[in-house]
Formats: structure tokens, C-alpha cells, sequence
């Protein structure tokens, strides 16, 4: 078979924090009109699945194909109920509810779910009064923690940081957190919608009675992980020709990086994992892959996903210099840590892109 970029259809969420930034700042095109909260990128959640609009698996759904081709799809020696990774676009329009996802334990034990949902978030476009809240402070009871949240009085509880353009944030699941307002990220995260929060309302706006606030609470309460505490992170850039990678996350379950693509950027054939490709700039690039030199064009606001099993692929701008992130399930030794020490950064700051030193 001949392994070809793969593009795919979007799933839509409409949620209440949302409103029209997805298409009227990053410029991704074929969107309804109203509210435009999340588009699912690359998903193989559930009834979410993505389907395949080009490439040689052309109409099969991302399940389906990963069924099929794990190895060649996902990556060499890759075995799991679904793709591990789900990418997205989300407009924080107004502040997110305060909320969490589960952890891998609570996932597995509570749920009887294969993964938890730990993510990132890469801040694309951030108001002046933006922030994040993220963590709760210590020696915090259960009865405080319940007392603010039912008062909204989040800070009173939790952690606040200014986020800007070119920030990233890893978050854990059972970690706390929100944020907004007039922002636009790109996420990228484990397989998984699990998720409580202690907000009056839902995700649509719709009220909670009290028994389910008073519930979801609870949840939170039981699930809450108090250890890691995320903050912003402006990246570690390495140069690569004339162009550059900022590496903005990483552990395990993923790295996040951000390419600056001035002149092409080469990635050689490695059958060890596949990319997660978005364009998040003002200008489209250029996608070539294999031997005969194949090419696309990646428009405004497109994704990719580029399989294990490609032979090579390459990055070029072309009208003008562009701006993609890149996502994969790393090797943290050979393709983070080392590059990054090459590049002169320390294991202090390696350490805070996430959970980069973390034995499995």
C-alpha cells in the first residue's frame, strides 16, 4: 500500500463558552454558522471518529483504519481499544467552567475507561486579561474547597497566571483548572471525554438541580489531584535549518511542539509512531512525503495526520514563512531530552514542559 497523509472530517461541539473565532481567526474554512466552541480534529472517540477524506484509506472512519493498520497507522508494535491521541481547536470566548478530567487511575477503577484524559493546551491567541486557573492551594478541606465552589470564589482556592500567545500549559487529569476569556488554543490530549465540574451549569449553560451540582461536586472532590501544579510555559526552541521547533509539552502520552517552518524542515521515515499535523498561521504550507516526492497544500486551520508508516515527510512555507504545531507519542529520551540538552537547556526547564522524567 502507498501511505499517504491523511485528512479527515471534524467533529463540532457547541458548548456556551464558545463563539465564532475558530473560522474568523484562524481561518479554518467549512463551518456552520453559530457558536463553534471545539472542532475535534483527529478523533477517535467513540461516535466521534473522524472519516477519512483522503489518502489511501479514503472513506473508512479513523477507527476503523487503526483496526486495520495499527502498526502502520498509529506505530510500530501499537496495540489499544482506539487512536491515542485526540487534537482540537477550542475558543475560550468567555471563561471555561472550573473542571477536571480524570486521572488514569480514576479512569480505569471509576469509570472501568482504558485511559484518563491528560492534555495541553497551546495558547494561539490570549486578550490582555486573559489567565488560567489551574491547581488547588494546600491544606485546603474538603468543607473549604465545597464553600468556594458553591460561592464561585475561586481564587480564594486555586492558582491564577496571565497566559499570552506561544504559551503552553500541560495539565494532568485530576488536575483543577479553566481559561479564558477571548482566548484560542489548540489542545492536544489522550483518548477520552470523561470530566466533572463544579460549576451551577452545564457545558450548554443549562442549569444543574442542586442534588446534581451538590453531586458533581462530590465527584470532583473524589477525583481531585493536588500534586502537579500547572503553570505557563513559553516552550524550549531548538533551530533546525533556518526554521525552528519550540517544544511546548511532553511526557508519555505526548509531545506538543510548535514549528516555525522558514525553510524546510526534513523528518526523516520512523515507523515508531505517526504526527499529528495542524496549521495554526496565516499562510498555507507544504506537505511532501515518499520517495516521489508527493505534495498538499496544508490550508489556514487544516489538520493532518501523517502515519508511522510514510517514508519521510517534510514541511516547507509557501508564499510565505507558516506556523504548524506537531504532535506525537515521543520517545522522551531520544527525541525530547536529548535534543533539548543539545540545544542548551537544562534538565530544570526540560522538567517543566510536563511529566518528562516520569518512569512509567
Amino acid at each position: 500500500m502507498q501511505w499517504s497523509p491523511m485528512e479527515m472530517t471534524h467533529h463540532i461541539r457547541t458548548y456556551s463558552f464558545g463563539e465564532r473565532q475558530i473560522p474568523e481567526r484562524l481561518g479554518k474554512r467549512g463551518l456552520p454558522a453559530g457558536v463553534v466552541a471545539e472542532t475535534w480534529e483527529i478523533s477517535d472517540y467513540r461516535d466521534t471518529t473522524a472519516t477519512i477524506t483522503r489518502g489511501s484509506l479514503r472513506g473508512m472512519t479513523l477507527h476503523e483504519a487503526v483496526e486495520a493498520h495499527p502498526n502502520e497507522v498509529v506505530g510500530r508494535g501499537w496495540a489499544g481499544p482506539h487512536f491515542p491521541l485526540l487534537a482540537k481547536f477550542l475558543d475560550a470566548a468567555h471563561m471555561l467552567p472550573v473542571h477536571l478530567h480524570a486521572s488514569e487511575m480514576v479512569a480505569k477503577e471509576k469509570y472501568h475507561e482504558p485511559n484518563g484524559k491528560t492534555e495541553a493546551w497551546h495558547i494561539l491567541r490570549a486578550a490582555p486579561d486573559a489567565t488560567i486557573l489551574a491547581g488547588v492551594k494546600p491544606d485546603l478541606s474538603e468543607e473549604q474547597l465545597t464553600d468556594a465552589f458553591r460561592r464561585q470564589a475561586f481564587d480564594e482556592v486555586m492558582y491564577r497566571y496571565p497566559i499570552a500567545a506561544g504559551d503552553t500549559v500541560y495539565v494532568p487529569g485530576g488536575v483543577l483548572h479553566s481559561f479564558g476569556p477571548d482566548t484560542l488554543i489548540y489542545e492536544i490530549q489522550q483518548t477520552s471525554d470523561l470530566g466533572q465540574n463544579v460549576m451551577p451549569n452545564d457545558l450548554y449553560g443549562n442549569p444543574y438541580t442542586p442534588e446534581e451540582w451538590a453531586d458533581n461536586i462530590a465527584h470532583v472532590l473524589d477525583e481531585l489531584e493536588r500534586e502537579y501544579l500547572p503553570k505557563p510555559h513559553p516552550g524550549l526552541a531548538r533551530p533546525v535549518g533556518a526554521s525552528r521547533r519550540v517544544v511546548g509539552a511532553a511526557s508519555r502520552w505526548f509531545a506538543l511542539e510548535r514549528w516555525t517552518v522558514n525553510d524546510p524542515i526534513v523528518t526523516p521515515a520512523n515507523d515508531a509512531h505517526c504526527w499529528l499535523v495542524s496549521n495554526i498561521g496565516q499562510q498555507t504550507v507544504t506537505l511532501r512525503w515518499g520517495a516521489v516526492n508527493n505534495g498538499l497544500g496544508l490550508a489556514r486551520g487544516a489538520s493532518v495526520l501523517i502515519p508511522a508508516a510514510i517514508d519521510g515527510w517534510s514541511l516547507s512555507p509557501y508564499l510565505a514563512p507558516g506556523e504548524v504545531i506537531v504532535s506525537y507519542v515521543p520517545d522522551l529520551e531520544t527525541e525530547i531530552i536529548a535534543p533539548l540538552r543539545a540545544a542548551g537547556h537544562s534538565d530544570e526547564k526540560i522538567a517543566a514542559l510536563g511529566e518528562v522524567f516520569v518512569a512509567e
